[in-house]
């Protein structure tokens, strides 16, 4: 498989400085500095991208998984958030809280509930963040 790639460029100091993120695969740059990430600010941060990798790979997880089962996903949309707290010195992610809203025709919300459960522990952003707590705190069926 293809090595995917972003790069990140900071300058100044942590409280003042700024930042610029690029992706490789589309012509996409955006901005974050230290309100972003620690305060209230306009830019993005890390803890939304992760928020944004999560999610997108959850869903098409649970998608594969859906259509394994024989159902028809139609439309899986999660919505990701990542929480950053203070630990000792410095930051930690302590948790990420997944919730998805599902159409699939005729899948029952038990069965739903146990394909999503397995799309959270098995796509690969999720394996990678083992080190974090992922939950799944909401799971619905349109």
């Amino acid at each position: 498989m293809k090595e995917r790639r972003a790069h990140a460029r900071w300058k100044g100091e942590l409280e003042t400085g700024k930042g610029i993120i690029e992706l490789s695969s589309i012509n996409f740059k955006t901005n974050y500095n230290f309100q972003s990430r620690f305060e209230e600010g306009t830019y993005t941060n890390p803890e939304e991208l992760i928020s944004a990798a999560i999610s997108a790979c959850f869903s098409m997880a649970l998608s594969k998984i859906i259509s394994a089962e024989g159902y028809d996903p139609e439309e899986i949309s999660t919505t990701a958030g990542t929480t950053l707290v203070k630990e000792g010195d410095g930051h930690k992610i302590s948790k990420i809280e997944l919730r998805t809203r599902v159409t699939a025709p005729s899948i029952s919300e038990d069965l739903i509930k146990k394909l999503a459960d397995t799309a959270k522990d098995n796509c690969p952003v999720s394996k990678a963040l083992t080190g974090v707590d992922i939950q799944l705190t909401s799971v619905e069926l349109a």
